[in-house]
């Protein structure tokens, strides 16, 4: 079941740190604990799991850092859930749980339906909507500070 935890809110806003911030070069993940103020041991864990499902690519090295693995536009927020929800391991399955009739037969099923809702609006959204949205919101991104015109 997809829920909404830190791990998940910090895996979003590393993800869209990285490319509203990005540029042409990798993005450390010092950085963006700098910037988005999240635990470095959180972010190293999700980093690395984004990068094996093809959301993020690793770069190494002393530039080294992140990048995204695709255009922003091709990446869907319900990548990065169900990236977060593969991992979390203390996580409960809904259908574990004992339950009666109401429970089985009603109120799962519910939440089954909402969690698919859930996931298709997430589906809808990418990462280069966000980026609209931080535009909009007047954040300033750092890629432009970091270019270069020297010939």
């Amino acid at each position: 079941m997809i829920r909404l935890s830190k791990k998940l809110l910090f895996a979003l806003e590393a993800v869209l740190d990285i490319a509203y911030n990005a540029g042409t070069e990798p993005v450390r993940s010092k950085e963006i604990t700098r910037r988005q103020g999240i635990p470095q041991r959180y972010l190293e864990q999700v980093m690395q799991r984004l990068v094996r499902a093809g959301v993020l690519k690793g770069v190494r090295g002393p530039r080294g850092g992140y990048l995204l693995a695709r255009e922003r536009r091709r990446i869907a927020l319900s990548e990065i859930a169900r990236v977060v929800n593969d991992m979390e391991t203390n996580r409960n399955r809904l259908d574990d749980w004992p339950a009666s009739d109401f429970g089985h037969r009603v109120v799962r099923p519910l939440w089954h339906e909402l969690e698919k809702d859930f996931m298709g609006r997430l589906e809808g959204i990418s990462i280069e909507d966000l980026c609209q949205r931080a535009r909009e919101n007047g954040i300033e991104s750092e890629a432009g500070r970091r270019l270069d015109y020297s010939i």
